[in-house]
């Protein structure tokens, strides 16, 4: 019996046969340098153009800054926490402005504010296009999160049609 159970696993193990190709490659699709750049500066104009001194931090879907800008009297603080805006966005593919309000409503366990990078104050916004996260978009030093979330956001917009595939 144990020779048979043997050979029945031997020959399925043949059977199945080598990984075909496109199983043992991965693809994925990340914005690429300039986008993040082009996001960046669009953030930053809205941002000024309402009166604020913002801090950009754009990153790759790894999580990987792309793009950190600073306006020249944002806070030091503003930058570390537009880098965080970006990474919680990125992790939770959701505004962190919809993050907080879950978080505040109870849909989403408090529990999540004691991980690391999670920051659910308006500014962050996830940038996806044909179905694929491409990476994120954190502002931060507007008087408070939904205006980081309206340049983040205008960020987007200015380059959304190069992100349409």
């Amino acid at each position: 019996m144990r020779r048979i159970l043997a050979g029945l696993a031997v020959a399925a193990v043949f059977a199945a046969g080598p990984a075909r190709a496109e199983e043992a490659v991965v693809t994925y699709k990340s914005l690429a340098p300039d986008v993040a750049f082009d996001l960046a500066k669009a953030a930053l104009a809205q941002c000024r153009k309402d009166g604020f001194q913002v801090a950009v931090v754009v990153v790759d879907r790894f999580g990987q800054q792309l793009v950190l800008v600073r306006d020249q009297y944002a806070g030091t603080m503003a930058m570390t926490v537009a880098n965080e805006k970006a990474l919680t966005s990125l992790n939770f593919t959701r505004s962190t402005l919809d993050l907080g309000k879950a978080i505040q409503s109870g849909e989403l366990s408090r529990d999540y504010l004691a991980l690391p990078h999670v920051v659910p104050l308006g500014g962050g916004i996830v940038v996806q296009s044909g179905g694929s996260t491409l990476g994120a978009v954190g502002v931060s030093g507007a008087s408070g999160g939904d205006k980081d979330e309206a340049c983040a956001k205008a960020g987007l917009a200015a380059v959304q049609d190069k992100l349409d595939f």
